[in-house]
């Protein structure tokens, strides 16, 4: 058995010593042959030193370092699902391995890499569970998305076409409400940039992007809102109170022109639309 030298983390000898094991001077160039054959010797004495210490360290990070490869053949399999990066797909699956090497007896009488792989496995796939969707949906459906994908994968090879809403609710014994639902909620896993260009023409000088044609609040939609409510309740005021409101509002009127129109005091006409609008208020709270 060969094991690479050229030292990127080499430990002290003095700590190698103590602990028995050989000194493996660069763990990721250790043939994934090699590391199944040294693996048992790691954690025999991984068992048995104490945790905390040097030796202790030393024997589970080669056994971590050791045993990268088995990462890094994991998240080959989500290279393409959705947008995570994979070096974030490693570093979680690096996790797996982590509490795998940690849970790790050799009573059990396993294959380490059969032990292994599934904790890797899943917890790459919680992070794509939890993390990675650009919208917040129920776990029903996130699993539901799985199941489509590979579903409409299934009998994509089958029909030698994409399935149909009823071919899929079939194929997956559920509704094709349920199925639509599922297939809806998929938009959620990636969001788009309202940076991102519109077209193909992403190097132009003159490129539009989403965020150019997304529409923002119009800041007078509230006013045209309370003014749509306000109309039936204008509707209720008599004739008098409506032509008060039209003048003071519609055409500009002072209450001193409104009074003078109506043969009131300005008094009195401050007091009439105190009246109004108290009641239009109110009337308009109670609607929201």
């Amino acid at each position: 058995m060969s094991i690479p030298t050229n030292t990127s983390v080499a430990p002290a000898t003095a700590v190698v010593r103590a602990t028995g094991l050989p000194q493996i001077d660069s763990p990721r160039k250790v043939a994934p042959k090699d590391a199944r054959a040294l693996g048992a010797q790691f954690f025999e004495q991984l068992q048995v030193l104490e945790e905390g210490t040097s030796e202790f360290q030393y024997a589970r990070n080669t056994l971590i370092e050791m045993n990268l490869s088995l990462v890094h053949f994991a998240a080959s399999r989500f290279r393409n699902r959705g947008s995570g990066e994979m070096e974030d797909i490693v570093q979680v699956g690096t996790i797996g391995l982590i509490k795998a090497i940690d849970r790790f007896e050799l009573s059990r009488e396993v294959e380490f890499t059969s032990f292994a792989i599934p904790y890797i496995v899943g917890e790459i796939k919680r992070f794509f569970r939890d993390t990675t969707w650009a919208v917040h949906v129920p776990r029903r459906l996130q699993e539901l998305r799985v199941a489509l994908a590979k579903a409409k994968e299934a009998l994509a090879g089958q029909l030698d076409r994409e399935a149909t809403v009823t071919e899929l609710a079939a194929h997956l014994g559920l509704s094709e409400e349920e199925v639509i639902e599922g297939l809806i909620a998929s938009n959620g896993y990636t969001a788009g940039s309202l940076d991102m260009p519109l077209g193909s023409e992403q190097n132009s000088a003159e490129t539009v992007t989403y965020g150019d044609i997304t529409g923002d609040i119009d800041p007078a939609i509230e006013l045209v809102e309370n003014l749509h409510a306000l109309a039936p309740l204008l509707e209720q005021l008599d004739a008098r109170d409506r032509e008060i409101v039209a003048m003071r509002f519609g055409q500009e009127m002072t209450q001193a022109q409104i009074g003078e129109h109506l043969g009131l005091s300005q008094m009195h006409v401050s007091r009439l639309l105190n009246r109004i609008l108290t009641q239009l208020r109110t009337n308009l709270l109670a609607l929201g």
